[in-house]
């Protein structure tokens, strides 16, 4: 998940605000600001995910890069058939199994989570770390935040043990409202 700065206010010694204030083109540097953050965020991110791969001994092939790409632009959740839509050609259409193969190696090397309830992806916040994560997704915005509570995971394992149940897989979602939606009106779609 790319997280973008946001400018509030003065940066002291600069003067590019105060001249964009003035000319009215304020929000365009915003926009400009937010494209360069997020780009280099990406670029960082997909040369973590190389380091990683390397590290490990498996490729990060250009597909797997492309699609892994595309999750780290992507605000929120992208699904299996929007990657299908998004990385095809006119001349080239990629197949869903090609895209699921790649989702499947991405998931296993960590970069990126599947939103099991959503049926959809987002890329990880901590790519290629072993963590079990609790995924906190706003069905007004669709904002996703990753957060990595040990005392949740705790008291999972204890419970399961108690049943004698053995966990292979900890998927952990929760769906409300996110701090800037409580409040203002937005309310999340009906649930079909």
């Amino acid at each position: 998940m790319i997280h973008v700065m946001e400018w509030s206010g003065s940066c002291g010694a600069c003067t590019l605000h105060e001249q964009a204030a003035a000319s009215g083109m304020l929000e365009r540097l915003h926009f400009i600001q937010e494209a360069i953050v997020v780009t280099t965020q990406t670029t960082e991110a997909l040369d973590t995910a190389e380091r990683v791969c390397a590290r490990r001994g498996v490729r990060l092939t250009s597909l797997r890069r492309r699609i892994l790409e595309q999750v780290l632009k992507t605000d929120g959740v992208i699904k299996a058939y929007d990657l299908i839509h998004e990385l095809s050609s006119a001349d080239h259409s990629i197949k869903p199994p090609t895209i699921y193969r790649s989702l499947a190696f991405l998931l296993e090397q960590g970069f990126i989570h599947r939103i099991e309830s959503l049926n959809g992806f987002v890329a990880c916040n901590h790519p290629g770390e072993a963590h079990e994560t609790l995924l906190m997704i706003c069905d007004s915005c669709g904002h996703i935040h990753e957060m990595h509570p040990q005392d949740i995971s705790a008291a999972l394992d204890q419970a399961a043990g108690q049943e004698g149940f053995a966990i292979s897989t900890k998927v952990v979602e929760l769906h409300g409202l996110c701090r800037g939606c409580q409040g203002t009106g937005r309310e999340p779609p009906p649930q079909p």
